[in-house]
Order: C-alpha cells, then structure tokens, then sequence
C-alpha cells in the first residue's frame, strides 16, 4: 500500500533542445501574428495629397474656350497655365493674365486654393480661374479607398 517514487531522468542535451524549439515555435508564431494579423490588411497609406500630372479644365468666355492647366506634385502645385490664349481673349479680358500671374505667384506658398488673395477690382476673374484650377484638382486629388 505504500506508494512508489518514480524517478524522472532527463538528458541536459534534451532539456536545450525543448528551449530551443520552443523558442522557435514563439518566433513563428508572432511572426505569422505580424504577416496575417489584422493590422497588415490595411494598404500602406499614403501621404501624398495628388497624383503628379498635369490636369486641365475649361473655360468658356464668350465664343472661345480656354483649357487651364494645372500642374501637380505629389504635395504641391506647380503652376497654372491657360492654353488656347490668342489676341482676342487678351483684347476682351485683359484682366486674365495678371490675375493668372499672381496666382502662380501664391500657389506655392498657400495651402489651398481658397487661400489665394486678391483685390476686389478683378474678383471675378479670380474666381472664374479660381474654379478652373479647383476643377482640374479634383481629377487630380488621391481618393481613398
């Protein structure tokens, strides 16, 4: 009725190699933790505003159609230009061209385009380019999926 003791004999060799392996299967297991876990689904985000490019848009002032374009960096836009100008826009609208030189002046010091200031006596023209460029920025803008 007594109870017998049993004795246990186990190898040091044995006993490193259970710590080795076991230390193995730890590894592993974060690693494929860190490669299907939920945070690595996600796409890599991305921190640019725009896809670089130029873009354009259009403006009709009375007979003629004018594209302007826009010319983008990842963060930044590089200059605005209008296409199709010749005399008779220049002749009827002599406001467009300093009104575009002065934006191209601020574009790049400005975070938006709704923060390009300008005078009260040619308002209108600003905000007639103002929409353009706002136009072709849109085909520009990174959209998140």
């Amino acid at each position: 009725m007594g109870t017998q003791t049993k004795i246990v004999v186990i190898k040091a060799k044995e006993i490193i190699y259970t710590g080795i392996f076991l230390v193995l299967g730890i590894l592993l297991i974060i690693l494929l933790m860190n490669m299907f876990g939920k945070g690595t689904n996600k796409k890599a985000e991305t921190t640019s505003k725009y896809i670089p490019g130029v873009y354009s848009s259009t403006i009709t002032l009375g007979d003629n159609t004018l594209n302007v374009s826009v010319s983008v960096d990842e963060d930044t836009i590089s200059g605005v230009d209008i296409e199709n100008m010749n005399e008779a826009v220049t002749t009827m609208y002599p406001l467009l061209e300093p009104a575009l030189n002065e934006i191209n002046e601020q574009i790049s010091s400005v975070e938006s385009v709704d923060d390009i200031t300008y005078s009260k006596d040619n308002q209108y023209t600003y905000i007639i380019l103002n929409q353009a460029i706002k136009n072709a920025l849109d085909q520009a803008t990174v959209t998140e999926k």
